[in-house]
C-alpha cells in the first residue's frame, strides 16, 4: 500500500482534543491507513495552554488562535474538539480555505446554525463528518449488520437511553453545564441516542416531548450564594418513526448510578436485541425461531470476526474501549478524504439531530406531538 502523510490541525486541547490526537497518533498503525497523519498544529484557548499540549501530544507546533491553525498551509485537514460555540466559525474557515473537517458533537449550537454549517460544507463540495463515537462500537456494528439483514424480521419497537450521573448529587457546584439550554441534557447527552436510532431504525417522523430540570438551583463553584440553573437535567419522548416502528428515548445527567448509561432494546418481529455500554463488548441475541425449551437471550461476546475488532485484538472476549471509538472515527475520517468521498455520519446528519431536538423542545413547549416535517 502506497502511504503518504497528511498534516492534521486539532482545535481542542481538551477531553476530547485529547482523544482526537492520540487517535490520530494511532490509527496508522492500527488500520495501515494509506494516508498517516502528521500532528501539525494544535489550537486552545491561550498560547500558553497549545504549548504544553503541543509538547504532551507531539504536535509539530501551537497557536492560541484557531485562524492560525485554518490557514496554515501544513494543516491539510481540521478536527474540531473545542466548545460548540466556536464549531460554525471554524468549520466555515476551514471550508473557505478548502479543508476537510471532522466536528464534535453536536454540530452546532442549535438548528440553524448547524444547518448553516451543513450549507457551508455543501457549497464547498468539501469532505465533512460528524462525531458519534458510541455508534462505532463493534457491538453496535453488529446489531446493525443484523438488523439490515433482516434476520430477525423488521423493527417493531426502540426503546434507548443515554443516562449519566455526573449531576445527580443537587450539592454538586454548578459549572459551565448549568447553563444555556445547547449545555443542557438535550442538548449534551440527548444528540448521541437520537444518532443511534436513525443508525439503527431510521429516522422519526413524528414525537412528543417532556422535559425538566430537577435541581433548579446549585452552589456556586466560588462558594457564594447559590445561583440558578437555566436548562434541563432530564427529558423523555415519545415518536413514531419513518418506517412504522414505535419508540421511546429517554436522557439524563442524575440518573444515580448510571456512569455511561447508552443503551438500546430493539423488539423486531423475529426477535430482539439488547446492548449497554457500561459492558461494550457484549450484543445480547434473542432470536424467536428456537425451540421453546432453548429460548431465550444469548450473550454474543465480540471478537475478531465482528467490524474493527480485530485490528486492535486477536482474542475474542478481551475487549475495546472508548479510545478505540476514536480511534475508528479517525480511520473513517480518513478514508473519506483519501477518496473525496464523505463518510458517515456527515454535517447532514448532525442536522438531523439538531432537527429531533429541536422539534422536542417545540413539543415540550407546545404540549403536543410535532411532525419532525415542521422543524
Amino acid at each position: 500500500m502506497k502511504r503518504r502523510e497528511i498534516g492534521i490541525g486539532v482545535v481542542g486541547g481538551g477531553y476530547m482534543g485529547k482523544a482526537h490526537s492520540v487517535a490520530l497518533s494511532a490509527v496508522g498503525a492500527v488500520f495501515d491507513t494509506a494516508l498517516r497523519p502528521r500532528l501539525e498544529m494544535i489550537c486552545t484557548s491561550t498560547y500558553e495552554r497549545a504549548a504544553a499540549s503541543a509538547a504532551r501530544l507531539g504536535f509539530a507546533r501551537s497557536t492560541g488562535n484557531w485562524r492560525d491553525l485554518v490557514d496554515n498551509p501544513r494543516v491539510e485537514a481540521v478536527v474540531i474538539a473545542s466548545p460548540q460555540n466556536t464549531h460554525r466559525a471554524i468549520a466555515e474557515g476551514a471550508f473557505a480555505a478548502g479543508k476537510p473537517v471532522f466536528c464534535e458533537k453536536p454540530l452546532g449550537q442549535g438548528l440553524a446554525e448547524s444547518r448553516a454549517m451543513a450549507s457551508a460544507a455543501a457549497s464547498a463540495g468539501i469532505v465533512n463528518m460528524v462525531g458519534f463515537n458510541y455508534i462505532r462500537t463493534p457491538a453496535s456494528q453488529l446489531a446493525r449488520e443484523i438488523l439490515a439483514s433482516g434476520e430477525i424480521g423488521d423493527v417493531v419497537h426502540f426503546r434507548g437511553e443515554h443516562t449519566e450521573d455526573f449531576f445527580a448529587d443537587a450539592e454538586a457546584p454548578a459549572t459551565w453545564r448549568s447553563f444555556g439550554r445547547a449545555n443542557g441534557t438535550m442538548g449534551d447527552l440527548a444528540p448521541h441516542m437520537v444518532n443511534a436510532s436513525a443508525a439503527l431504525v431510521g429516522p422519526i417522523r413524528s414525537l412528543v416531548a417532556d422535559i425538566n430540570t430537577a435541581v433548579t438551583s446549585r452552589p456556586a463553584a466560588d462558594g457564594a450564594d447559590p445561583v440558578q440553573v437555566t436548562n434541563d437535567d432530564q427529558g423523555q419522548l415519545l415518536c413514531r418513526f419513518e418506517n412504522g416502528a414505535r419508540g421511546m428515548l429517554h436522557f439524563s445527567r442524575i440518573a444515580a448510578g448510571r456512569k455511561m448509561g447508552y443503551a438500546y432494546e430493539i423488539v423486531c418481529s423475529r426477535g430482539a436485541l439488547r446492548f449497554d455500554q457500561e459492558d461494550q463488548n457484549a450484543l445480547w441475541l434473542y432470536e424467536g425461531a428456537q425451540p421453546e425449551a432453548r429460548q431465550g437471550f444469548k450473550k454474543i461476546l465480540t471478537g475478531p470476526a465482528h467490524p474493527d475488532y480485530v485490528n486492535f485484538c486477536e482474542g475474542p472476549g478481551h475487549g475495546t474501549g472508548y479510545q478505540d471509538q476514536i480511534i475508528i472515527e479517525m480511520r473513517d475520517f480518513l478514508s473519506a478524504i483519501e477518496t473525496g468521498t464523505s463518510i458517515w455520519p456527515t454535517f447532514e446528519d448532525g442536522v438531523y439531530c439538531n432537527q429531533v431536538i429541536e422539534a422536542a423542545w417545540m413539543s415540550h413547549d407546545a404540549g403536543r406531538w410535532i411532525d419532525l416535517a415542521e422543524v
